[in-house]
């Protein structure tokens, strides 16, 4: 019979063998907040499964690391997932019943709780009993799970409130006496977004939602919330949250996608969010099926930049950060029925936007990512995986590493009787094809093909790399007879392959036209031959790069947006104005970067 420390051995070694991302579940609903480690090393998603026309509560448990997981019945009159008290053993949480049943689609209210906020409390362990108190008639919305502070004996609990005009309001709930009793903070509202430059409409004016807090070295609680702007907003506290600093641009791009922080025990930070910017919004008055809500910035008319989860670390309170890396691609990003595939029974949103992470043995971490269950995955990584410095493709393996998706014109909104929410139909953009010298290999071919139905014509390829201040990225690229002309962008977060106002944002650029010429200068890329083009930069703040053709001389490529997070994607594109059958073709890519510091 095996003993079960050769069982905790046996785990052990498969946790150190893993560096990069590995999935090794589906969480049993969209990550947030109902993931949870307990002492005994278990770990518990909650969540539900759909029988007929209810949900019935669950949790898949797993006792060797994440690496497999079992359903289980969650305990009647339970709230789910719990914080254990690191004073006096207890499980609690603070939930907001209605708004949970809301998000989860359960039939009954958890605990058959009337409307307002409350503490759950047991103190017999996480399977209960427990008792609930209310704490506010008001509620709350998206609330997190309570963070146990730990240079003072406090709780603090960040959630958001809507007001009557429909304006979320940060709101942070913080306890002195282990949960028993409650008094709120509440920080100023983020601006709404105003329809300047490309957008022709407003966003879904989230104003300041889902907020996410770490504690820092010095007691310091830094705060990153989830706005409608192109970065999400922080604030900081130095009073163990009781005051605020007024919710100011972070350092990290996301727009209307859910941030979340993780202190490692060795103090280290890491950052999950969405690095992503949608597409500009257009004029909601000429979109068909739009609700007046929607049109006025009350709801949403279609996400375009849920399709990628990042990670970054720190290993210096948020001065510096590590990695900028894809965590997550959406497996069904290039679907041609993106909107109703899988069904919206369980979710609606079918995105990788949400996450929820703890650490494991072996300095691993475990994140739960995503929403839809087609998307949604718990993954295990190394945070040694953010320190690389290198990355090349050489397609050996297909597009698993890139997003190439184009976007087909759908009835979107949440118009009823469509499947959908907020979603294009989508299809894939830039494809593999043979090698034009008949080698045995595949390159990929950016082109435009004559489709009405496409919002974007222009097809596109985007691909991550580990972030630096200083690199190298070095492509063999050919340049076919009739192509009208690309576009080479070194960018510091992913935008759509698509978006064909990208480049306005990128930190450098090269164009290639339909003469061959490179910016609009003599040099000019030869034809139906493989070329290697390199491009150096460094410190990308303020510094110009440049670039060369083979073994040719170096070339100046000015800086055109500047970044205090480095260069961490490529972002290839047609710039033809008719149908271009030639387009571009690349075989391979490699980029070599220094850490930022």
């Amino acid at each position: 019979m095996t003993k079960t420390t050769d069982i905790a051995e046996r785990v052990r070694a498969q946790l150190r063998r893993i560096h990069a991302p590995v999935a090794t579940g589906v969480p049993p609903t969209n990550a947030f907040r109902d993931l949870v480690q307990l002492p005994d090393g278990e770990l518990r998603h909650y969540g539900f499964r759909r029988e007929e026309h209810a949900c019935h509560p669950i949790y898949i448990a797993s006792r060797d690391c994440g690496l497999s997981w079992q359903a289980f019945d969650v305990p009647a009159n339970s709230p789910g997932s719990c914080v254990q008290s690191p004073w006096s053993g207890d499980w609690l949480t603070l939930i907001d019943a209605h708004d949970m049943k809301a998000d989860s689609h359960l039939d009954q209210v958890p605990m058959g709780l009337a409307k307002g906020l409350y503490v759950c409390r047991s103190t017999s362990g996480i399977d209960g009993p427990f008792a609930a108190a209310l704490v506010s008639a008001d509620g709350c919305a998206m609330p997190r799970q309570p963070l146990p502070l730990r240079l003072r004996q406090r709780w603090v609990m960040a959630c958001q409130r809507r007001d009557k005009q429909s304006v979320n309001h940060i709101s942070v709930w913080r306890s002195d006496d282990d949960g028993r009793t409650w008094a709120q903070s509440e920080l100023g509202v983020v601006p709404p977004h105003v329809p300047t430059g490309h957008h022709r409409g407003v966003r879904w004016q989230n104003y300041g939602c889902e907020p996410t807090v770490v504690e820092l070295s010095s007691g310091r609680l830094w705060m990153v919330i989830r706005t409608s702007h192109d970065n999400h907003y922080e604030a900081f506290s130095d009073d163990g949250g009781e005051s605020w600093t007024p919710p100011a641009p972070s350092r990290f791009f996301g727009t209307i996608t859910m941030p979340t922080f993780l202190r490692l025990r060795d103090g280290r930070i890491l950052f999950f969010w969405c690095n992503t910017t949608p597409l500009p919004e257009l004029d909601h008055n000429l979109q068909p099926g739009l609700l007046d809500w929607e049109r006025q910035g009350y709801g949403e008319d279609v996400f375009t930049n849920r399709d990628a989860t990042h990670v970054a670390i720190s290993t210096d309170d948020g001065a510096t950060w590590s990695g900028f890396r894809e965590l997550q691609l959406n497996v069904c990003r290039n679907d041609a029925d993106f909107r109703s595939s899988g069904g919206n029974g369980d979710c609606l949103d079918k995105s990788v936007h949400q996450a929820q992470a703890v650490e494991l043995p072996e300095g691993k971490v475990l994140v739960s990512s995503g929403q839809h269950p087609f998307c949604r995955r718990l993954l295990i990584f190394d945070p040694a995986w953010l320190y690389e410095t290198e990355r090349a493709d050489d397609f050996r393996l297909g597009l698993g590493n890139w997003s190439v998706q184009q976007y087909v014109q759908s009835v979107i909104g949440n118009f009823k009787g469509f499947s959908g929410h907020c979603a294009y139909n989508r299809r894939p953009g830039a494809a593999l094809i043979p090698d034009p010298d008949g080698e045995p290999r595949e390159v990929l071919q950016v082109a435009r093909h004559d489709d009405p139905r496409l919002v974007h014509e222009q097809q596109g390829a985007v691909w991550n790399f580990p972030a630096g201040a200083s690199g190298e990225l070095r492509l063999t690229l050919r340049l076919p007879t009739g192509s009208q002309g690309f576009r080479l962008c070194l960018m510091d977060r992913w935008f759509n392959p698509v978006d064909a106002v990208a480049h306005e944002a990128a930190q450098y650029a090269l164009e290639v036209g339909a003469d061959g010429r490179i910016n609009g200068s003599g040099r000019a890329l030869p034809r139906d031959a493989w070329q290697v083009v390199t491009v150096r930069w460094s410190a990308a703040a303020a510094a110009a790069a440049a670039y060369r053709i083979g073994e040719g001389a170096w070339h100046a490529l000015p800086l055109r947006t500047p970044s205090c997070n480095g260069i961490s994607y490529l972002h290839l594109q047609s710039t033809a104005a008719t149908a271009d059958l030639a387009g571009v073709l690349l075989r391979d890519v490699a980029a070599h970067t220094r850490r930022l510091t």
